[in-house]
């Protein structure tokens, strides 16, 4: 890299290090990585904001679901042993789980293709957020319950912790030895990565552990509470330094040895873009590897270009941070004029973004996306309460700036129908609605899970209709319905990370009376409870 390169670089970086530079503000670190060596690594803002520390090279932060790359290594390296199958039925190992209608392999849960619902969704529906404590028998019970798939295995992608905390306690049954240990001993110490470790309870004391933040409701910053125990799918506290060691063994040592980049194909044939606890996506042209990270008051983002030998690791405490945008505006400057790289596309004109702005839904799942505009000509895509950014892809399409690039729209001339492909090269239809339907009429009524062994109770109250929950460990609400369109309505839930909502449909008898609801949360899909009869 020449002088000028090197400046240039050095200043990017300090201007995306600049809005967390306050001595008040919880902050960020950046590292890059050419050739297996820390090329530039620079930090802005608190570890702690009350004792005053800054965050430094020695500063640890939670990284949560780029734990779970980690989990699968330890899995192949069963693997490579012959001490465990990539093909086995996960119930050989974890009997206590349901015997659903196909069984479901190992290596379905490393890709996220098994179908099984996601644990901490199970819980928000059980009324409990990430805030509150249980136990790590909560979320096995909470598995154990559930008696359908979001889809066959194999049949589709989708993102659920769930498959990760269960490779994590196969991996335990496999050796009788504990997770957290194996990996210590096995991938850590022999890596020199002595900044990381496993630590799956929030009482746990860990040196050099920054403080997680989110901006507090009346101003200014709050610590971020998280109740949770954590597991194979995102228990692990590292370091830019230990993460740029993980990143070397990718090039001829430990990572590189395993198949942790290979992929698989969906049963339809389409191949999926989650390796094992990897997500692949093409940017600019280039093949990128890498995976993000989001807890209460951490983000993390871990990329790979592995065709230029080059690695971006961006974390944050702070919710307020986006390090995946961070992380594509870091390698926009590492690539700048290189030949082999496509130019950014441009976004399309505002006014031609402005005709997306507004709500759909797609009433075969159902789900429901907003899409905004900001005064600066930003378009955004917001999905279970979930905002992203989007960009423009070569073949015209607009996709959801994310590392799964599952998410790719269009909207037809006529600016009533987007067209959005998902995973398996599925394409649904989202049509569009206005706002200020009424909730479907009879609603009022108590419903009732099975696989969630929680009871909803949806009342009317003073601010209008709302769902009060019980559930197996704890109660939830008053969470707030709104009318979509028809017998599709939507239920928001207040939490830690966001305010995020479920979709739901109402289910009526011959003589249309309410009998049921289908409810889908992103990654708990058709949930079914029933109506109780007075």
């Amino acid at each position: 890299m020449s002088d000028l390169a090197r400046l240039k670089l050095q200043r990017r970086v300090d201007q995306l290090l600049a809005p967390w530079s306050g001595p008040a503000s919880p902050g960020m670190t950046i590292g890059i990585v050419r050739g297996g060596e820390v090329i530039l690594h620079a930090s802005a803002g608190m570890a702690d904001i009350e004792l005053g520390v800054p965050i430094g090279p020695q500063t640890t932060f939670r990284i949560a679901s780029v734990s779970k790359q980690f989990t699968c290594a330890m899995a192949l390296l069963l693997v490579e042993e012959g001490r465990l199958g990539v093909d086995d039925d996960i119930r050989l190992y974890l009997p206590e789980l349901a015997a659903f209608d196909q069984r479901i392999s190992v290596d379905q849960l490393m890709h996220n293709i098994s179908g099984l619902r996601d644990m901490l969704q199970i819980m928000r529906m059980g009324g409990i957020d990430l805030s509150f404590p249980v136990l790590p028998e909560d979320l096995m019970d909470g598995i154990a319950r559930q008696r359908t798939l979001n889809f066959p295995a194999g049949a589709r992608y989708l993102y659920s912790n769930t498959n990760f905390l269960l490779l994590g306690r196969i991996v335990e049954r496999v050796t009788g030895e504990r997770l957290r240990d194996l990996l210590e001993r096995r991938i850590f110490r022999p890596l020199g990565m002595n900044m990381t470790r496993m630590v799956e309870r929030t009482t746990e004391l860990v040196p050099g552990l920054a403080t997680g933040y989110l901006p507090a409701p009346e101003g200014g910053q709050m610590r971020a509470q998280h109740g949770f125990p954590v597991h194979g799918e995102g228990a692990l506290v590292s370091s830019v330094l230990d993460l740029a060691l993980w990143e070397r063994s990718f090039s001829g040592g430990l990572a590189g040895r395993l198949p942790l980049q290979e992929q698989t194909h969906f049963n339809s044939g389409p191949l999926c873009g989650y390796a094992r606890g990897l997500a692949i996506a093409e940017v600019r042209g280039l093949r990128t590897v890498g995976h993000g990270g989001l807890w209460p008051g951490f983000r993390t983002e871990f990329l790979r270009i592995p065709e230029r030998d080059e690695a971006i690791i961006v974390i944050t405490n702070t919710g307020e941070a986006n390090p995946y945008q961070v992380g594509q505006a870091v390698l926009n400057c590492l690539v700048e004029g290189a030949p082999e790289v496509f130019p950014v596309r441009a976004m399309p004109p505002k006014e031609e973004l402005a005709r997306y702005v507004g709500r759909f839904v797609d009433f075969e799942v159902p789900a429901t996306v907003d899409i905004a505009l900001s005064a600066s000509g930003a378009l955004t895509v917001n999905t279970f309460g979930m905002e992203v950014g989007v960009v423009s892809e070569p073949d015209g399409r607009l996709a959801a700036a994310h590392s799964a690039r599952d998410w790719l729209m269009l909207l037809d001339p006529d600016g009533n129908t987007l067209g959005v492909q998902h995973d398996a090269e599925i394409t649904a239809i989202y049509r569009r609605i206005g706002y200020g339907a009424p909730a479907p009429r009879g609603l009022v009524g108590t419903y009732v899970s099975v696989e969630m062994a929680a009871v909803w109770a949806i009342v009317e109250e003073e601010a209008g209709l709302v769902v009060r929950v019980s559930g197996p460990v704890g109660r939830g609400g008053p969470w707030q319905v709104e009318g979509i369109a028809g017998d599709v309505f939507r239920i928001y839930q207040p939490g830690i990370l966001a305010r995020s909502w479920m979709d739901a449909q109402v289910v009526r008898d011959v003589d249309g009376r309410v009998n049921g609801l289908y409810v889908h949360g992103g990654r708990v899909k058709r949930l079914v409870l029933q109506r109780e009869e007075a």
